[in-house]
């Protein structure tokens, strides 16, 4: 357990790389929170598919269909929220998403080392139609999914790093540039 600002950052980063590496992590599933086209706030379970350290970004796949990413396209600015039950770790990471939708290099970089599985759930119907009306509407006619495959690269300005401990919780305030390095960080009452 980081005792130490310093160790923080690291710490975090890694607990993120490992959750976007093995479905059993802590921190595999992140819970997105955004605004909606009409200004209410909604959050939503995502899968952590690719962490790069090193620019603080996160990755996340969707179906370009999706609500959520006609919101994201107007309002960027989001919150996610990982808890690992084991560590009672709470990781708030705020700031800035873009959009890759088929076509864009991202996209089909992240398509191509998808399992033929996961590729299968982007060609059936749009997310939140209707079950019966779209039983024979709304697929792919190729199957591939392909052109309904989006993702999400969420930039991370803060990191809120919380340890929700029985005694003594503790929580610390990491702030990163643009380019994703470390701009300061302290302690705060939790």
């Amino acid at each position: 357990m980081p005792l130490y600002l310093e160790d923080i950052d690291n710490d975090a980063w890694n607990k993120l790389e490992a959750g976007a590496a093995a479905a059993d992590s802590g921190f595999h599933f992140i819970t997105l929170g955004s605004i909606d086209e009409q200004g209410h706030p909604q959050a939503r379970t995502l899968v952590l598919r690719r962490v790069d350290r090193m620019k603080c970004v996160l990755e996340f796949h969707t179906d370009v269909r999706s609500p959520k990413w006609l919101a994201l396209s107007a309002h960027p600015k989001v919150t996610a929220l990982g808890y690992c039950n084991e560590t009672r770790i709470q990781l708030r990471l705020c700031g800035t998403v873009e959009l890759h939708a088929q076509g864009s290099e991202c996209a089909e970089l992240a398509w191509e080392q998808l399992s033929d599985n996961t590729r299968k759930t982007y060609a059936g119907p749009a997310p939140g139609s209707d079950v019966v009306s779209n039983k024979y509407h709304g697929c792919n006619t190729d199957g591939s999914g392909k052109v309904n495959f989006g993702v999400i690269v969420l930039h991370i300005n803060l990191l809120d790093w919380c340890l929700l401990a029985r005694d003594n919780n503790q929580r610390a305030l990491l702030h990163y540039s643009a380019a994703g390095k470390l701009k300061n960080c302290k302690w705060v009452n939790p």
